[in-house]
């Protein structure tokens, strides 16, 4: 059997742990070919693939990123994408696909299994929001970021008695947020699953000052405040139709500082989150991922996803483009609230 691997969406830690763990298992036990197509769903367009077999693996477990590309190409948004894809297939004897990516790739993945291609799933991202699976790997390794990041900025934000919001990643979903924000000690968290009250913000900026001790607001970059729209860094889509975010750790610092008269500054981690090395747990659930997601191919099972469930790797159906977003349970963000202010 000749199998294609495909990386899609964000790059994110622990891509290659799993790229390594297909191909080594793929190959020493069940006598599979391997090949990579380049850049996700755009190789498979494109017809671009690339020779995958054990050396070409070896030493890519601590790298970040993905050594095949990736790219947030949605198949359906080209002329005769399925059509295309299936060609690509057939041209390299390709007899199933090894799909590993976030809600868009997967959603993706899930139309073209319905439209008869063969494949299995692996769920990455780091903002943890893919449905079915108790952790992602890539958001391990981003919570270490955030936290280390807000670790940092406590000392500097004391020096000079002044509030400093640090922006994370999180569109729909608040986990790198509420985690990080937790592990750092912030004084403020706020996600896109509980719109925010700007004057109980600042409340609570001012709260901190009164005992001499600098705020820290982490907000999710997906936050919005309450009868309030989401700030935008420009209204450009993807092929997903998904904005580009990112500006309200800005807007939050410049409202902190007209409101309570103090100084207020912004620290947005962006990509600084998604590269570098992969942590021990995400290169140990990404490796587990792709062993069992090639026993999947072995046996047949497609149109499945693996997944974590407490210690258990398990399968599930792909989660569609209807499915919704895994989102931060209300009842978890209460538990936190007696450390704002």
């Amino acid at each position: 059997m000749r199998v294609g691997v495909l990386t899609g969406g964000g790059d994110c830690p622990g891509l290659n742990a799993v790229i390594r763990s297909v191909v080594r298992k793929g190959v020493q036990e069940y006598g599979f070919d391997f090949v990579g197509l380049r850049d996700g769903w755009l190789g498979a367009l494109q017809n671009v693939v690339v020779p995958l077999d054990i050396p070409s693996v070896r030493g890519i477990l601590p790298r970040g990123g993905t050594i095949l590309g990736s790219s947030r190409t949605n198949p359906f948004k080209h002329e005769n994408g399925v059509r295309r894809i299936q060609d690509t297939l057939a041209a390299h004897h390709i007899d199933a696909l090894v799909v590993i990516g976030g809600e868009d790739t997967l959603g993706a993945a899930a139309e073209l299994s319905r439209q008869g291609i063969r494949l299995v799933g692996v769920p990455k991202t780091i903002d943890n929001d893919v449905p079915g699976t108790d952790y992602t790997f890539g958001f391990n390794t981003a919570v270490g970021i955030a936290t280390e990041a807000i670790d940092r900025l406590h000392t500097t934000a004391e020096s000079h008695m002044r509030t400093l919001v640090v922006e994370v990643m999180g569109r729909h979903s608040g986990w790198i947020a509420l985690h990080a924000g937790v592990a750092g000690g912030a004084n403020v968290i706020l996600v896109p699953e509980r719109p925010f009250d700007i004057d109980q913000v600042c409340a609570w900026v001012q709260s901190r000052f009164k005992f001499n001790y600098a705020p820290i607001v982490v907000a999710a970059e997906g936050a919005v405040p309450k009868e309030g729209r989401m700030v935008l860094k420009d209204r450009s889509l993807d092929e997903y139709g998904h904005v580009r975010l990112s500006g309200i750790g800005e807007w939050l610092a410049q409202e902190i500082s007209q409101r309570t008269g103090t100084d207020a500054r912004t620290t947005v981690l962006g990509h600084i989150q998604r590269g570098g090395t992969p942590s021990a747990f995400d290169r140990w659930l990404a490796t587990r991922f792709g062993l069992h997601a090639v026993d999947a191919v072995k046996e047949g099972d497609f149109g499945r996803m693996v997944a974590l469930h407490g210690t258990r790797i398990v399968r599930v159906p792909i989660p569609d483009a209807e499915t919704k977003t895994r989102v931060v349970d209300a009842s978890l963000y209460d538990e936190f609230e007696v450390f704002f202010g």
